[in-house]
């Protein structure tokens, strides 16, 4: 949140090169993955994954910071709510899900590592605008 916060209103719809995403993009593929994780997690019939284009891209008209960083805080608060509603052994229990047989807590480890390897981009993307402060310390 504290990076999204710091870069500026223009890096969100900022396409460097014709070949990379936006920070819109990237967030709104993340929040993707946050909403399809919490609903296999709940129990829910996720959606269908998007298909088709090589990079997840937001939909049009999304884009302003304060728009993208409040769908990011609305997903971010739902997952976490979700995860918190479970005890230790209910995370560690078996869940069936597409792929087969996993568990919730591994399913939030893969969300995490998504989350943090996006993260990544966006600092890229800060530097890349001439930011070098660690906005998350």
């Amino acid at each position: 949140m504290k990076d999204l916060q710091a870069l500026p209103e223009e890096a969100f719809k900022k396409d460097f090169g014709g070949k990379t995403r936006t920070v819109a993009d990237i967030v709104y593929e993340v929040n993707l993955v946050n909403d399809h994780v919490g609903m296999v997690i709940r129990g829910e019939e996720p959606f269908v994954w998007p298909e088709g284009a090589a990079w997840i891209k937001a939909p049009e008209g999304f884009g302003a910071k304060d728009d993208v960083i409040a769908a990011f805080q609305k997903s971010s608060e739902k997952i976490i709510s979700t995860v918190d509603a479970y005890s230790v052994e209910e995370l560690e229990a078996p869940l069936q899900t597409e792929d087969g047989e996993t568990n919730r807590a591994e399913r939030c480890r893969f969300m995490t590592l998504h989350v943090w390897y996006h993260g990544g981009q966006l600092n890229f993307i800060q530097t890349l605008l001439g930011d070098d402060a660690w906005h998350w310390k």
